[in-house]
């Protein structure tokens, strides 16, 4: 990245800075981050579970290795229902209630799973939790972005995919810790475990406020006031957030100064719906130049977070490890534990760093090491395969480390700027459906890579799958260097510029070519 130009110099925006002497974390927005990402610990785990249970299952239900390999990728296509219903749901009751919801999906899900007599049922329970999988995903990220202040928003939003890979870890935990229980109880009880979180997460989350940016769409700015007083590192920041916040709704200057919220209410909706009316038909139908690229910036960063194999690598480690010659069930959940072990440690590089050195940097190091892992671990394999059962200890452990390398690269930077990146850079009234939107490809894209890693790897091989994976990365690299800004230290108000919209505050002018210029000299 070239060096920092003042807008004085050449008339642009001035790129993104982080503040000379970074202020201290706001620990109320802090609490509220960290409850508000709790969810998300039941969406790993849900999701990692499946690694060991299906060993269970499988001897328990007599059901087929295709049968297994639908029932651990089709949450992530049922994730769809919950993902595009957040969206409107959330602009609709608010944040706060969207993620009570979701939490009492995660229960119901848990407890049918646990329960199932049958294939049937079992898929019924992956169903629920798929639309809880849904909710979670979109609404914790966006909740955090519009409560935390800028200084700590990449710190914040970053927690929900901590909490992510702290609920893999626990999965594969659970597998260890049951796996010793008679077959037919072992899977049922590494689900039910599954059901007891929801309950406090539900009480938890009614503890926090709700988000800022949703109050001032309903007109109720004095509730705002309160909440950003609260959230942001000074008072001045607090009420700079208000104004920036009332002037992307559209409520004129003045109004609702006092909070009088009823002349705000009346402002704002002859303006636009408050609700999310006409907002599918600005993303979609009819999408102004900036909000094309932004929407094409979320979706295909979501695109290529899930279309490298990371999904694959969580839910079939185990096979992957039997492939390299760990036979037994304990040495290849252990080894699994691992996984979950450097998926979870390697996100705290992410959760430090993305305030510091910013977006584009973490990202393009993650994609960079994943490729380099993921052409390791294929050569491993494909070298293991002509070997007689026993001589491979020593590729063995390669296989390990480029797998315990993968998911360590993914974590620093793919897996949690994918969200916080998505969270941030949609316009505010576009911001709850145009993050339900990333969710769904990132769901459809793990749907897809998990229910056909199975057939994928019987056909091209295991090595062939994972040469595949390292290309789609690689093409990754390629779409973040050259398209997507750096978004550090912007207010959320800010970022669209970056993507040619807005105006100047000054003159009013459209500044695509500025945002066009600043972009390039990021890049």
């Amino acid at each position: 990245m070239s060096k920092q130009h003042d807008a004085s110099d050449d008339g642009g925006i001035p790129a993104a800075e982080a503040p000379a002497k970074r202020p201290p974390l706001n620990k109320y927005a802090l609490a509220c981050a960290v409850l508000a990402s709790m969810n998300s610990i039941l969406l790993g785990y849900d999701v990692s579970v499946m690694s060991g249970a299906q060993l269970f299952m499988k001897q328990d239900l007599k059901i087929t290795d295709t049968e297994i390999e639908v029932l651990a990728g089709i949450i992530n296509i049922f994730s769809l229902v919950g993902s595009l219903a957040a969206g409107r749901t959330s602009d609709w009751i608010g944040r706060r209630y969207t993620m009570v919801l979701a939490a009492a999906i995660f229960f119901a899900g848990a407890l049918i799973m646990g329960l199932a007599p049958s294939y049937g049922i079992l898929m019924l329970g992956r169903f629920v939790a798929g639309v809880g999988v849904g909710y979670a995903l979109m609404i914790a990220p966006v909740y955090t972005a519009e409560v935390a202040p800028t200084s700590a928003r990449g710190l914040l939003t970053s927690f929900p995919e901590v909490f992510i890979n702290t609920g893999v870890l626990l999965g594969y935990v659970s597998n260890y810790a049951f796996h010793g229980l008679p077959v037919h109880l072992s899977w049922r009880v590494m689900f039910l475990v599954g059901a007891v979180p929801p309950l406090f997460l539900a009480l938890g989350v009614l503890a926090m406020p709700e988000s800022p940016r949703w109050l001032v769409m309903q007109g109720r700015i004095g509730d705002a006031r309160r909440v950003l007083a609260k959230t942001s590192d000074s008072p001045a920041e607090a009420e700079e957030r208000l104004a920036d916040i009332k002037r992307a709704i559209g409520i004129p200057d003045g109004v609702g100064d006092n909070d009088d919220d009823d002349v705000v209410v009346v402002a704002r909706r002859s303006k636009q719906g408050s609700h999310g009316e006409g907002v599918w038909r600005d993303l979609l139908i009819r999408p102004t130049p900036p909000v094309r690229r932004i929407l094409i910036a979320c979706l295909g960063l979501q695109f290529f977070q899930q279309a490298s194999g990371i999904d694959s690598v969580v839910l079939y480690s185990p096979r992957v490890f039997e492939k390299a010659g760990l036979r037994s069930d304990n040495n290849s959940l252990g080894a699994t534990m691992a996984v979950g072990a450097s998926k979870t440690l390697f996100i705290l590089v992410a959760t430090f760093f993305l305030d510091r050195v910013g977006r584009r940097p973490l990202l393009l190091t993650s994609a960079g090491g994943m490729v380099v892992s993921l052409v390791t671990l294929a050569s491993a394999l494909h070298a293991i395969d002509p070997l007689p059962e026993g001589q491979a200890t020593p590729l063995a452990g390669v296989s390990i480390a480029a797998v315990l390398t993968f998911v360590a690269s993914f974590s620093i930077g793919m897996g949690p700027i994918a969200w916080v990146y998505s969270s941030e850079i949609f316009p505010l009234r576009l911001r709850a459906q145009g993050c339900a939107l990333g969710t769904a490809m990132n769901r459809i894209m793990s749907g897809a890579i998990t229910m056909s890693f199975i057939s994928l790897y019987k056909a091209i091989t295991l090595a062939g799958s994972f040469y595949l994976y390292a290309g789609i990365a690689a093409a990754g690299w390629i779409f973040m260097f050259f398209f997507l800004p750096e978004t550090r230290g912007r207010s959320l108000e800010d970022t669209e510029k970056l993507f040619g919209g807005g105006e100047d505050k000054e003159d009013g002018h459209d500044v695509h070519k500025k945002s066009t210029e600043l972009s390039s000299r990021q890049q």
